[in-house]
């Protein structure tokens, strides 16, 4: 079978089911589970489906799946630090930040060393762990919580922490963009993403183009609550005429490939 009567068969199964998983779909089609991931990595690129965990799922079928952080790290990747580039742009010396859960605030974290007498509010493990080894050694106040698949820590105790915290500049990443607003599959992540909004004077959303259109179990923000919208060059022109008026700013970065950015 050619790749795209495979592809084709996919979508169907997606027609029939909200989502599919990557054994299932093997079996089907008498190919094995390598291919069907690869099948579904090149449709998930072109936005005809949403690449999950085992499997795939519906654009618009809503999400109570969390992904962990190591099975999200090299999506999109090229992306991701070409955001956390153009992100790093509005961050000034002596700011006060927050810092959500994500691999592409993780890029950022990884990147502050570069701007002088920073303090940073997080709730990520993975970005406290980052910017432990940053030479600059920033200030660093990590909020405690809840342990989620994504290395977020979430729940009462990190809510308590983040609203007695103000902040300059919230980045957060995000599980989906919608027309209906910002979205996280965990009710507690999304609850811990609503108060670092709250904590914060400015909300910067890191979101490559993958994440347009897709909306998840709990909803934390509306769209017109963004201050500034990164996002990168792969998003199509429909999806950014459509996004950029409902938002103060919308800024694309230019991703390099990995082959080019390692030179």
């Amino acid at each position: 079978m050619l790749p795209p009567e495979r592809h084709s068969r996919i979508l169907q199964a997606l027609r029939d089911a909200p989502a599919v998983r990557v054994a299932g779909l093997a079996a089907a089609l008498d190919v094995s589970e390598m291919t069907i991931r690869r099948d579904i990595e090149i449709l998930d690129e072109q936005q005809l489906l949403k690449k999950i965990h085992g499997g795939a799922s519906r654009l618009n079928a809503l999400s109570s799946i969390e992904p962990g952080f190591a099975s999200k790290a090299d999506r999109q990747l090229a992306a991701k630090r070409s955001i956390a580039r153009e992100a790093l742009g509005l961050i000034e010396p002596g700011m006060t930040i927050a810092l959500g859960a994500g691999t592409t605030t993780y890029h950022l974290a990884a990147s502050l060393g570069q701007v002088e007498a920073l303090t940073i509010i997080t709730n990520s493990i993975k970005a406290a762990e980052a910017l432990h080894q940053l030479p600059s050694q920033p200030a660093v106040i990590v909020t405690g919580g809840e342990r989620t698949p994504s290395e977020a820590l979430v729940g009462p105790l990190s809510i308590a922490a983040i609203s007695t915290l103000n902040a300059d500049m919230c980045f957060l990443g995000v599980h989906g963009v919608h027309l209906r607003g910002l979205s996280s599959p965990n009710l507690a992540e999304a609850q811990t993403n609503a108060a670092f909004i709250d904590s914060a004077n400015r909300l910067v959303v890191l979101a490559d183009h993958s994440k347009f259109g897709l909306r998840a179990l709990s909803s934390f923000a509306q769209i017109d609550e963004i201050d500034v919208l990164i996002t990168d060059d792969g998003i199509s022109p429909p999806v950014r005429e459509t996004y950029q008026p409902l938002v103060a700013e919308m800024r694309i970065a230019n991703a390099v490939p990995e082959t080019k950015a390692a030179r």
